[in-house]
């Protein structure tokens, strides 16, 4: 195994810590903007039409999230939900878009990643970000820009504007082409098992496994894609220490 050129990171619970998801208070916050409302809609009111319409298209279930391959951006998404109840706002869809998730689920640096980025920037090892999310890709810019200002990622892909969701091969392999690298040459850390690690993996980068985000609010952690996959080669690391110390064994 050789040192990679360029390390690639998930977002949510990787390289940022969200803690909860207050989609009430979210929705609440939105409200107090709209210089229109007609209906006389309430935030609880939105949420419970929010939740029907996730449940029709499939997302955000336990029972559907391992069948949802493709991804829905979240201002068409954002558009539906508020025109249909006649709400205007004077901020633009980036604005709204920004005040819901700032207020739903406000991040922090995962602990440790400050010195991993700190010591990539040292060995100029590339960095950048691939991401499952909904939200715009400019939204995720400046949350990180937000939550890591000392530090440049050379691209970061939103699957909103890409359309297809990790553990797609496709996003992996945009994210090869747009470092002009094979996929030998980098590796994937991210803490979800099927779309970060199965994922990588099945586009032939190594992939790293960052299992702390399970104690500290992550999700899916599920054992079973880890048993069912045994022949994937991976690094495991409680603790983004423990990922340091693994790459400077690396030659």
């Amino acid at each position: 195994m050789r040192k990679p050129k360029m390390i690639l990171f998930d977002y949510g619970q990787t390289l940022v810590k969200e803690e909860g998801f207050e989609s009430l208070a979210a929705e609440e916050a939105v409200l107090s903007r709209a210089v229109r409302n007609p209906y006389g809609i309430t935030a609880q009111e939105i949420l419970a039409f929010d939740r029907e319409l996730n449940k029709e298209i499939g997302r955000f279930t336990k029972e559907t999230m391992d069948e949802y391959k493709i991804e829905v951006h979240n201002h068409p998404y954002q558009r539906f939900l508020y025109e249909y109840f006649g709400l205007e706002f004077k901020e633009d869809p980036y604005q709204i878009e920004q005040l819901f998730w700032d207020t739903a689920a406000p991040g922090v640096p995962t602990d440790g990643i400050k010195e991993v980025l700190n010591y990539l920037k040292e060995q100029d090892i590339r960095v950048g970000v691939i991401s499952n999310i909904s939200f715009s890709g400019e939204a995720l810019r400046r949350r990180l820009a937000s939550v890591l200002p000392e530090y440049t990622f050379e691209f970061i892909l939103a699957s909103s504007e890409y359309v297809f969701r990790k553990p797609s091969k496709f996003l992996f392999q945009l994210a090869l082409r747009k470092a002009l690298l094979q996929a030998e040459e980098v590796w994937y850390c991210g803490d979800n098992i099927l779309c970060d690690i199965i994922g990588a993996s099945e586009a032939g980068i190594f992939p790293v496994w960052y299992t702390g985000a399970n104690k500290t609010g992550g999700f899916d952690y599920r054992e079973d894609y880890e048993a069912s996959h045994p022949e994937i080669s991976l690094c495991k690391v409680e603790d983004w220490y423990q990922f340091i110390d693994f790459l400077k064994q690396v030659e």
